[in-house]
């Protein structure tokens, strides 16, 4: 009898700093389910790494006087080095730069160009840097991010654009035949409500950077970070490799991404319209945790009011750090769906 599959992941870090406590703490639940699928017998699959590519690196390179290549390696044995101390037991470790995920995101954006699902026009709105994310709005004046808070630029460029637009039905069908797609249930709320609202084509491509997996059907073009991104999820496991084909079969759906608060539209809109657009099956739970803050504002690289985990393992040692931010700092996920009828609602620990 073969085992049950389940396969976890957590975001990728953007490479533009070392790991703060934030981005630990994200890792951690997912290695905790990790380590409790094991033991239940399950063959489970642990996926980590870090997102390279963007405006973002390609400015905080040029700061540094490195090439965003140059720059990005410079971060990676730290997230090793952290993983390690903290015994996170991760299976694959990506970035996005690694050629067999460049291949795999080309592969999707030439598949939904041949179903129709893209087409080229002109983006002109606002643009947060630091999140890498399109901010609409009915105002002229620029709007602060409606991720982060931070303000936002004008940009005008040449785009090609996803149809986002057309899933909206088919996003909402599925929220309701999937209540308990996103934990905590407040945030699958905020979503529906999003969605409702109305949806608008998703700008997916740039044309005034270069640091970016190169958009296959037109050289001027490299493909928006965050389509690249998302896109690490099945590119990990084989997607767009025929040799691999069985290791995808294997592993995909995944049953749970964990994600941040700030990232759920990506994760909870843009992705599962992706992946209905290419036909693939969407992953089966998002497990969203709040953040770490530091005087009422989110811990982030970007605004320097980070907490090393490195020190902190100094002070106190792995094991009881890892304790504690999961005792102190729980979330609640149910194995097997609100629907299953043994379910049990557990406290993500060990």
């Amino acid at each position: 009898m073969s085992k049950q599959t389940f396969y976890v992941t957590t975001p990728i870090y953007y490479g533009t700093a070392r790991p703060h406590l934030g981005s630990l703490y994200s890792t951690l639940l997912a290695d905790v389910v990790n380590r409790w699928q094991k033991l239940q017998g399950s063959d489970s699959y642990f996926l980590t790494g870090t997102d390279e590519h963007g405006q973002k690196i390609m400015q905080a390179a040029k700061e540094a006087g490195k090439t965003p290549q140059e720059f990005v390696d410079s971060f990676i044995a730290a997230y090793k080095e952290v993983w390690n101390l903290y015994h996170i037991d991760y299976s694959q470790f990506i970035r996005t730069t690694d050629p067999y995920h460049i291949k795999g995101v080309q592969e999707l954006i030439a598949k939904l160009m041949e179903r129709g699902d893209i087409y080229k026009a002109s983006y002109e709105g606002w643009y947060c840097t630091p999140c890498e994310t399109y901010v609409t709005t009915q105002d002229k004046k620029a709007p602060p991010c409606s991720s982060c808070g931070r303000g936002t630029v004008a940009i005008s460029e040449e785009s090609y654009f996803f149809r986002l637009s057309a899933y909206a039905d088919k996003l909402l069908a599925f929220y309701k035949e999937n209540a308990d797609f996103i934990l905590p249930s407040e945030r699958m709320n905020e979503v529906l409500s999003f969605v409702e609202s109305g949806l608008k084509d998703l700008s997916i491509s740039r044309t005034t950077i270069s640091w970016g997996v190169p958009f296959s059907a037109d050289s001027k073009h490299v493909v928006y970070v965050w389509v690249d991104a998302l896109c690490n999820y099945i590119t990990a496991i084989g997607y767009g490799d025929s040799d691999k084909k069985e290791m995808f079969e294997k592993w995909w759906p995944a049953q749970l991404h964990v994600l941040g608060k700030d990232i759920v539209r990506f994760h909870a809109v843009y992705w599962p319209a992706l992946l209905m657009a290419a036909d693939l099956a969407l992953p089966k739970q998002l497990l969203v945790h709040g953040w770490i803050q530091v005087d009422k504002q989110k811990m982030s690289k970007s605004r320097g009011n980070v907490v090393d985990p490195i020190e902190l393992a100094k002070l106190y040692e792995p094991e009881p750090v890892r304790y504690y931010l999961v005792r102190k700092m729980p979330v609640k996920w149910c194995p097997g769906g609100l629907t299953n009828p043994m379910l049990r609602c557990i406290m993500v620990s060990w």
